[in-house]
């Protein structure tokens, strides 16, 4: 019987060493688990080379800033840009994998991941487009391109703000495909087409040499210009991105409170035109940091591009966009 109770309290004591160790090994899962996470938000970026695709439009303009003034490098990012005069030239390159990241729009980026292209929205850009006539078109008014011939480039940003201003006046228009922004502009000037949708810089020179300005789409609160990444990047460096974003963001302070004159012969180098800096100096509102796309906004956009036969089916917001590089 005495030995019948000396093996009971054996065994209890060794239930309560098994317990214990549990609770420790529990512990230090937990301790673990807590210090992956800490890791996971301390990360730096890895310094490995992220090649962006641009185009010679304001919403690469921080990017080209946050490279040339060292922006990136001072966070230890290591920026290489493409630069394309065309939309499609752009694509050709993300399709071949040569890009990371471009300036692009929802329905590119809808589009790609249609075709087994995995991308993701990260951020908005700062961008308007101008609707503009020819100078000898004696259209003045948007109604006024009802039945006309409006050169754009098809199934990008600039088709969907042309038909967004068309439903709105009820009218239809024509499609000229000029893929270039040289040819369009010239184009447009020698008055071999009645309108043209450009973004800014652009098109305000263009209605300094004569063309007749008829509506903006910031005006009109119309937006679908992003950066976009592949999912790739996202996942292999993601604290590159994060002090992508904190680069960018710099570029944009600096050029709110800097003459553009200044840096206006670095843009002359990525296509942009000369007088770059009387645009800039003259723009009525300051440059925004990165930002969000409208989930309303994005919908009618897929819901347009599913329209044009450009994706075989609908794509949410949260399977197209990861915002959550540039809250950091």
């Amino acid at each position: 019987m005495k030995m019948k109770k000396t093996l009971h309290v054996l065994l209890i004591l060794l239930l309560g060493l098994s317990l214990l160790a549990a609770c420790g090994s529990n512990n230090d899962t937990s301790e673990e688990e807590n210090n992956t996470d800490d890791a996971s938000e301390n990360l730096s970026p890895t310094g490995e080379t992220i090649t962006i695709g641009t185009l010679p439009a304001e919403g690469s303009l921080p990017i080209i800033l946050a490279l040339e003034k060292g922006y990136f490098e001072d966070l230890g990012v290591n920026v290489e840009i493409k630069t394309f005069t065309s939309p499609n030239d752009r694509n050709v390159a993300l399709q071949a994998g040569e890009l990371d990241g471009t300036i692009g729009d929802v329905m590119t980026t809808a589009a790609f991941v249609d075709r087994g292209i995995a991308l993701k929205i990260t951020s908005d850009i700062n961008e308007d487009f101008k609707i503009l006539s020819s100078p000898d078109s004696g259209i003045t008014s948007m109604n006024e391109l009802a039945g006309q011939d409006v050169s754009l480039v098809p199934n990008f940003i600039l088709e969907y703000i042309m038909d967004e201003f068309a439903a709105e006046g009820d009218f239809t228009y024509t499609i000229v495909e000029i893929p270039s922004f040289a040819g369009r502009a010239e184009a447009l000037l020698e008055n071999q087409i009645d309108g043209v949708i450009f973004t800014e810089p652009q098109a305000g020179l263009l209605v300094q040499q004569g063309a007749h300005l008829l509506g903006s789409s910031k005006e009109a609160g119309i937006k679908g210009g992003t950066l976009l990444f592949t999912e790739e990047t996202i996942t292999d460096y993601p604290a590159d991105l994060t002090a992508f974003y904190q680069a960018y963001n710099q570029a944009v302070d600096y050029m709110n409170k800097t003459d553009a004159t200044e840096y206006s012969d670095i843009l002359t180098t990525y296509q942009f035109p000369e007088a770059m800096s009387t645009y800039l100096n003259n723009k009525p509102d300051p440059y925004e940091h990165a930002g969000v796309i409208d989930e309303d906004q994005f919908n009618r956009i897929i819901e347009w591009t599913e329209s044009k036969g450009q994706i075989t089916s609908s794509y949410t917001y949260d399977q197209l966009t990861d915002f959550s590089f540039i809250n950091k």
